[in-house]
């Protein structure tokens, strides 16, 4: 259930091609339904399913939550997977859902490292000015988990680094991204990451329109525009990619081996190889190898433990604010 609409070149684009893989590799029959930007439709649509044939129900975004909990006990002999977020379990109703949620905050601790690099590196499009972008599509739990491992990642680097911060609003205003990250661009910003995803591609066309760089978000959105745009896709140095399409299928295929931990969640991370760099062509011939180099050794650190990286999913407003305000240009 795609609780707005395919083509953004991200998030959504990337739960298709999961399940484009699920019925090639497993030979299931697979149905997608895109409800468009009408929260009104959301729950009319997944009672819809439930009711139907279906055995397993894919639900996606942390904005499908609350929805999902009412649904899904009144369907007891339905499977529902939520993926990016997680029911609250601790009520005892859902043993029927499987949550994936993902630690996108140790990817963006690589992206943040990328951008500090970058920005204090003698590449053609980096300025002397010490600040970094970052593009939200809304300031809400999951997109802050992004920011604070970005922000982390560039301060391991650079503790006195400076980050302008934008949202928004939602994921389809390009326009608006656009607008947002030429003011980043502005107030000297030579790198943005965006994590936005219909509305984040305003972000890349900003970046080719002021010859900065930039970064993609959960798909490898460099490889998207390689033949379509060109000149974009050399400017987008990596993506921080939230492999929905390979957990989705690694959920299938622990279903089928009888293997999937119905009524919990499960959190995936750079270990399990459910977020990452895109190390493309892209990021081959325009990163340094000193920057690779220090991005592959602080990768492994995170692997195995001996760096920690904080989650905004455990921090409250008033710490994030905080945050905000102490890396402000």
């Amino acid at each position: 259930l795609i609780n707005a609409y395919l083509g953004d070149m991200s998030f959504f684009d990337s739960a298709n091609n999961g399940m484009e893989l699920i019925k090639k590799e497993f030979g299931a029959i697979t149905h997608v339904i895109e409800t468009g930007n009408d929260m009104t439709k959301w729950q009319p649509a997944l009672e819809d399913l439930s009711m139907g044939e279906w055995d397993v129900i894919v639900v996606l975004s942390p904005a499908m939550v609350e929805i999902l909990e009412e649904v899904a006990p009144r369907y007891p002999d339905k499977k529902y997977i939520l993926c990016d977020a997680s029911v609250n379990y601790e009520s005892g109703k859902y043993s029927n859902v499987y949550s994936m949620q993902y630690k996108q905050n140790e990817a963006s601790f690589l992206g943040g490292v990328l951008a500090a690099l970058v920005t204090n590196s003698d590449l053609p499009l980096a300025n002397s000015s010490n600040i970094i972008g970052f593009l939200g599509g809304t300031d809400t739990p999951v997109i802050n988990d992004f920011l604070v491992g970005y922000v982390e990642g560039a301060q391991y680097i650079d503790p006195n680094i400076k980050v302008a911060i934008s949202y928004v609003g939602n994921f389809y205003d390009a326009a608006k991204g656009k607008e947002l990250t030429l003011s980043q661009f502005n107030l000297g910003s030579d790198i943005v990451f965006n994590v936005a995803g219909g509305a984040g591609l305003g972000a890349l066309e900003a970046a080719k329109e002021a010859k900065r760089y930039a970064m993609g978000v959960d798909a490898d959105q460099a490889m998207l525009f390689k033949d379509s745009d060109p000149e974009k896709a050399n400017l987008i140095l990596t993506s921080v990619l939230k492999r929905v399409d390979m957990s989705l299928y690694r959920a299938i295929d622990l279903l089928l081996k009888g293997e999937l931990k119905w009524g919990e969640a499960e959190a995936l991370g750079l270990k399990e190889g459910a977020v990452g760099l895109a190390k493309n062509e892209f990021y081959e011939k325009l990163v340094p190898e000193d920057i690779k180099n220090k991005i592959e050794n602080i990768e492994k650190e995170i692997i195995e433990g001996n760096i920690e990286v904080k989650s905004a999913l455990t921090m409250d407003t008033h710490e994030i604010n905080q945050m905000r305000n102490k890396v402000k240009p």
